[in-house]
């Protein structure tokens, strides 16, 4: 991995809340923006979204990408949202070369656009959408090996001043949102989902754990203290996996550690120093 490069775990929210003033997002907003600011500016960006799952990886490789407005009740403006970011056809290609040298199917698809983990963070992180991505799916088979070795696939990417970004979120169970207007910060103790994530800092973050160890409690993350409350389904912690293996199982700074919409939730990067 370069000094520029960067592999970064986020939470994006509920939906389009994040550019609605729901103050259940601040603390995550900040984050993004901060983040953005701070980290060197990328050549190009891959995302892997929550949001997005086929049988095996595809890669985005439409020039000028439009948008999807995957959600639904929200207010008009909501999918009057613009973000004009380039495409770009050649890095498709390249990461579709690299899995597929890795023995992982993969292929490119050029008429799908960007969800809304793509645009909804990166519209905060980005805002001048002048830097070319890419988003690649999810597996729908949802093992978290098979995303693992995704990332590990997608490595030698981090030699060109790329971000990788792994858009979903550490605590994703809907019904134990808070979807007030306030933050919710206390009102609701959890104590799962606080197991959750102390064990997910402490797995990714701690620097205890050899490689092989990191990757060995993420591969059986189920098993851990809280998961399946605070995932019932995991396609929102999957694009973490994905994250972890590009980082070859590094120790991960946690750079965000807050709440959002009344739930505890992690955000993680990986840089060269």
């Amino acid at each position: 991995m370069t000094a520029d490069s960067a592999v970064i775990y986020i939470p994006h929210g509920g939906g389009p809340l994040p550019l609605l003033g729901h103050t259940g997002h601040d603390a995550m907003n900040a984050f993004l923006k901060n983040i953005g600011k701070t980290l060197p500016r990328p050549r190009a960006v891959v995302v892997v979204s929550a949001h997005w799952e086929m049988d095996i990886p595809v890669v985005t490789s439409h020039s000028a990408p439009e948008l999807i407005y995957d959600y639904h009740g929200f207010p008009r403006e909501t999918y009057e949202i613009r973000y004009p970011a380039p495409g770009h056809p050649e890095l498709a290609a390249k990461a579709v070369d690299l899995l597929t040298q890795a023995r992982i199917k993969a292929k490119t698809n050029e008429k799908r656009g960007f969800d809304h983990g793509v645009f909804i963070p990166l519209i905060l992180m980005l805002p001048q959408a002048d830097i070319p991505c890419i988003q690649i799916s999810l597996c729908a088979s949802l093992d978290p090996l098979e995303h693992l070795r995704v990332g590990e696939a997608l490595a030698p990417l981090l030699e060109e001043n790329i971000w990788l970004l792994g858009s979903g979120f550490s605590f994703h169970n809907m019904r134990g949102f808070d979807m007030g207007p306030g933050p919710g910060a206390g009102t609701d103790p959890d104590p799962d989902n606080q197991a959750f994530q102390d064990w997910l800092k402490d797995t990714c973050a701690n620097g205890r754990q050899t490689p092989e160890q990191q990757k060995e409690n993420l591969i059986h993350w189920d098993h851990a203290p809280g998961a399946w409350h605070c995932h019932p389904r995991q396609e929102h912690l999957l694009p973490l996996m994905v994250c972890a293996g590009a980082a070859g199982y590094a120790p991960a700074k946690t750079v965000f550690d807050g709440i959002i919409m009344g739930r505890r939730a992690l955000g993680f990067l990986w840089q060269d120093a």
